[in-house]
């Protein structure tokens, strides 16, 4: 038999995609299944990004481009870090990856060696932990509660900052939460940066766009600007864009470090796809008029779906800044017993029960650092929304 390596040993298979697989498997049983456990849009990508690849495809643009990017899209993300964040980047301080994911692990790989600690606050998204790993870091977890909105204080990174610590990985608006840090909250942080001269911050602003009730998002480094040369800002279209399968995400950060990710890169994948980096030019410089729709339904959603979890007993439900998550407690439910005698433990079997008795597929708390929650992506219909939380709410009557 192969012998695996040690570092993989490590590493958890990732709840989302677990819960995906078992929903998957009970539909094709014949089963009428509701699957709220996927953070992907339920828009279209933008017309303009789809006949930019399609143009893409029919000139010829299939070929290996340079690691990095191709250099007007780099160009274009600089000055979308400029016009959106008041940021600063020349196009060589720009690497673009296969998604967001991609850049953040050659980020790690870059950065971190072993021992070295990253603070994460939980809960967080399930992979910063891993890709910390398998970096051979420590990933070193914060738990924060709904009381704070689930956000870092500055008392508790000061706390958790030893002489190991290299980096700071933040996600604002925040998947799984939808909580969003704003620029207070950021200079508060930024206060206890300024103090460790070995510690830097990245940035995970995948959920930009996505923010409600008029806030305005703000990043870590154009709130803390002196701190800009031990700041990475990362982002990409998936979200905003809908574009989660083109595999496109981008970041910016100090020139010394983009070369140095570029060739974890280089050595890893080559260039991102060179039609998705076509596609991703055009959304970013096309009409916005899609992405403002989307936020009012996506805002309506959330507004519908708090009340409604709410009205839930056993379930409590803080409203999210942005995103398309919400992030309810569901300790009322553990140590309840369901009809058939089955007692509740914690929040994963609580997503197995609601799973099998409802159709519903959810994602247990536990996977994102914080036991007792559970996570709905609300990046569906509100048809299908409504019919998911009845299915809840009616066997949650029975618990007992």
């Amino acid at each position: 038999m192969i012998k695996l390596s040690d570092r993989i040993q490590q590493v958890k298979p990732s709840a989302t995609l677990a819960i995906t697989a078992k929903a998957a498997e009970l539909r094709a049983a014949g089963r009428n299944i509701i699957s709220l456990s996927v953070g992907e849009p339920d828009f279209d990508t933008p017309k303009a990004a789809c006949e930019a690849g399609k143009k893409a495809i029919d000139e010829g643009f299939t070929r290996y481009t340079a690691v990095p990017g191709i250099p007007e899209l780099r160009q274009v993300i600089a000055e979308k870090f400029k016009r959106d964040n008041g940021l600063d980047y020349e196009a060589a301080d720009i690497l673009v990856s296969t998604g967001g994911k991609q850049c953040i692990y050659n980020m790690l790989q870059a950065m971190i060696n072993l021992g070295d600690e990253v603070v994460i606050p939980a809960p967080y998204w399930v992979s910063y932990p891993d890709m910390v790993l398998l970096a051979e870091g420590v990933p070193v977890i914060v738990d924060t509660t709904a009381d704070n909105n689930f956000k870092l204080s500055a008392d508790q990174l000061e706390a958790s900052i030893t002489q190991k610590t290299r980096l700071l990985l933040l996600n604002s608006p925040s998947n799984p939460t939808g909580m969003a840090y704003s620029a207070e909250d950021l200079a508060s942080l930024g206060e206890v940066i300024r103090k460790h001269p070995d510690v830097a911050v990245a940035t995970d602003d995948m959920y930009e766009k996505i923010l409600f009730d008029g806030k305005k998002f703000a990043t870590f480094a154009e709130v803390n600007p002196d701190l800009k040369d031990r700041t990475i800002t990362l982002n990409g279209v998936s979200k905003a864009y809908c574009m989660t399968g083109w595999r496109i995400g981008f970041c910016a950060g100090p020139a010394h470090l983009i070369k140095a990710m570029a060739k974890i890169q280089g050595q890893s994948t080559s260039n991102p796809s060179s039609i998705s980096q076509k596609a991703a030019l055009a959304a970013l410089t096309g009409p916005t008029d899609a992405l403002e729709d989307m936020v009012r339904t996506y805002q309506t959603r959330r507004e519908w779906l708090v009340a409604a979890i709410n009205a839930i007993p056993g379930m409590h439900c803080i409203k999210p800044d942005g995103a398309f998550y919400v992030f309810p407690s569901v300790v009322g439910w553990v140590g309840k017993q369901t009809p058939t005698g089955t007692k509740l433990t914690d929040d994963v079997a609580i997503c197995e029960w609601l799973l099998d008795e409802t159709g519903v597929a959810l994602v247990p708390g536990t996977a994102f650092g914080s036991p007792g929650h559970i996570r709905f992506s609300y990046a569906v219909s509100q048809d299908t929304l409504e019919d998911a939380v009845g299915r809840i709410a009616k066997a949650a009557e029975g618990l007992k």
